[in-house]
């Protein structure tokens, strides 16, 4: 049987088979954060006293975490009156995230290092070395219309895309940024530029097989 215990010190506390677990219900307003609807896990004590202060910490710091949730859930007050260029971005720097990207990714291999450089740079020079979550998807559309300026075939500005998408999502993904990435779901073009390769001649297919006998003959 569990017991919970609430006291001004030791709330969500439950005592199971002598261990002490702090258990919880998530609160409504911020339900949609988490996979699950009730927080469950170990305060790793047999003690009430200490499982009582785990659990006064536990409490501090998810009701700051919560809040911090809520304020983000917030319209910010007369935001209409701030001035565009005022409101800042503090998203890194496209050739930065892209330092960052090689540098989490952990590839030595120079291959992928050169090209993920070279397709950031692509944007830099385009569209200006801006942070990560400012480009615009009009921007992103401008870049692809670059590239086919460039003579890049579909496959290839396709390629570029992933690698751009990549950068700025892990970063994202890695530093906790929230926002948008422009270059997700980028319209590409219906373009045919793919030149479809001849079909081998029958008589240079007969050459092979006869070449292939020879060769058996001489080996036998």
């Amino acid at each position: 049987m569990h017991k919970l215990m609430y006291t001004n010190t030791s709330q969500y506390v439950s005592n199971r088979d002598g261990v002490f677990y702090y258990i919880r219900r998530v609160p409504h307003d911020v339900r949609q954060h988490y996979a699950f609807s009730r927080i469950s896990f170990s305060v790793r004590t047999k003690s009430q006293r200490s499982a009582a202060r785990a659990a006064s910490s536990v409490t501090q710091r998810l009701e700051d975490y919560w809040l911090g949730l809520r304020l983000q859930q917030m319209d910010i007050p007369a935001i209409h009156l701030v001035k565009a260029d005022d409101v800042g971005d503090n998203s890194p720097l496209l050739l930065d995230a892209a330092e960052m990207y090689l540098k989490t990714k952990g590839k030595t291999d120079k291959t992928f290092v050169r090209t993920a450089r070279r397709n950031a740079a692509y944007v830099a020079k385009v569209l200006g070395n801006k942070p990560i979550t400012s480009y615009a998807t009009s921007e992103a559309a401008k870049f692809r219309d670059w590239c086919f300026e460039q003579g890049m075939s579909l496959n290839t500005v396709k390629l570029v895309f992933t690698a751009v998408r990549s950068i700025i999502n892990l970063t994202m993904r890695e530093h906790g940024i929230t926002g948008t990435n422009a270059f997700s779901g980028t319209f590409m073009p219906d373009k045919s530029d793919a030149s479809p390769r001849p079909p081998i001649p029958n008589e240079t297919l007969k050459l092979i097989q006869k070449h292939k006998c020879r060769r058996r003959l001489t080996l036998t």
